[in-house]
């Protein structure tokens, strides 16, 4: 169950908005294996100039169209799996009219114990959500 934070310069339609989580998440479902009600996205819009993104030295530039995406989810899959979701966000999102260039991916890991879904209970501590299986 990854939470996923998507970081955008406004501008963009909510269709293009919409567009652009779905893309992630069908990359996500694809080769993550979740179900498709697991799907937490925030989509955030920033003013011009509030997102700043260069190349970190590999030697391409960035449009102002740039996607950052931060995904939160429980340790535990090999960096494999890591690549191959990477590149079908990428790929998606390609066919959404993102860029390569243009998606930035943050990757963040976490435990069973970390997560609250409602209610204030750690729910897949207290046994009421399975762990998913790797």
């Amino acid at each position: 169950m990854p939470l996923i934070r998507i970081d955008v310069a406004a501008g963009r339609t909510p269709e293009q908005l919409a567009g652009i989580s779905r893309a992630i998440h069908d990359a996500v479902l694809a080769e993550y294996r979740i179900p498709e009600r697991d799907y937490f996205h925030i989509i955030t819009e920033h003013a011009p100039g509030q997102i700043v993104a260069q190349d970190a030295g590999l030697g391409f530039d960035r449009t102002p169209g740039v996607v950052m995406i931060q995904i939160f989810t429980q340790g535990g899959r090999a960096q494999e799996a890591k690549e191959g979701l990477f590149e079908a966000i990428a790929r998606n999102l390609g066919e959404a009219g993102v860029p390569g260039e243009d998606v930035f991916i943050g990757y963040v890991e976490n435990t069973a114990g970390d997560w609250s879904f409602g209610f204030g209970r750690a729910q897949y501590v207290t046994g009421e959500l399975a762990v998913p299986a790797r």
